[in-house]
């Protein structure tokens, strides 16, 4: 598999906090990889960068064979990335259908973005029962799977999620993982920041514990279960 996505040396400032230090990793076509850590460990801070969210920032940021860290986020958006924000962020006076149709701004095919909204709604089932309901009236778990779902209309080689669980219950949660696992099926490359550490080793093909702004560790997520460190600070097992 090739790099779709390669980070090399990056870093980040908030003003006079450095919070990347001359961090690298890579995403290859069709893997999910997660990036771990605890609060302020720079894990959000190095997926805004590749979305194009930091001001401050040094490095090179190499997608699908480009460095794009001068791109604008929708540029970036429109050579293929997709973000599902922290907090889901759905628009609340909207209709889920109206969410949707907002995650394709950037396309033109009307035709096509009809027949994608119906595979959304093959994927999330949920939504379709919604469809004319406005989005802030959704459950928590409904709203997250709008997040992602709105996140696809735009057919992005790379969905970005930051925090997917978070606020959700661990059946919800379960049932996100699975929704993930099957779009990631469906040929959708993704990069996670996620603190449900449990939640991001079993789903992961490759995993980036990140502390201080720097990467600690790489691996899969079984190598990473099975340390005892890790499952001492983190799964508390």
């Amino acid at each position: 598999m090739q790099n779709l996505l390669e980070v090399k040396h990056l870093n980040a400032n908030y003003g006079a906090v450095k919070a990347l230090k001359e961090v690298s990793f890579h995403v290859k076509a069709g893997e999910i990889v997660s990036m771990i850590g605890p609060n302020g460990a720079g894990k959000s801070t190095a997926l805004k960068a590749v979305l194009g969210l930091m001001d401050d920032i040094e490095g090179s940021i190499i997608f699908l064979g480009e460095n794009i860290i001068n791109l604008s986020t929708d540029e970036r958006v429109k050579k293929g990335m997709a973000s599902v924000p922290e907090g889901r962020r759905v628009f609340p006076n909207m209709t889920v259908l109206e969410n949707l149709e907002m995650g394709a701004f950037i396309r033109k095919d009307k035709n096509e973005i009809a027949n994608d909204i119906e595979k959304i709604f093959a994927v999330f089932p949920i939504l379709k029962a919604r469809i004319k309901q406005k989005a802030g009236t959704l459950s928590t778990g409904e709203q997250q799977m709008l997040a992602i779902a709105r996140a696809l209309m735009s057919r992005p080689k790379l969905l970005l999620a930051d925090e997917p669980s978070l606020g959700l219950s661990p059946v919800l949660v379960s049932l996100i993982v699975d929704k993930l696992k099957e779009i990631n099926s469906m040929g959708t490359t993704i990069l996670l920041v996620e603190q449900n550490v449990r939640m991001a080793l079993s789903i992961s093909d490759r995993v980036y514990l990140f502390k201080m702004g720097k990467i600690e560790l790489e691996g899969t997520g079984k190598e990473l279960m099975d340390r005892e460190d890790i499952k001492k600070y983190f799964l508390e097992m």
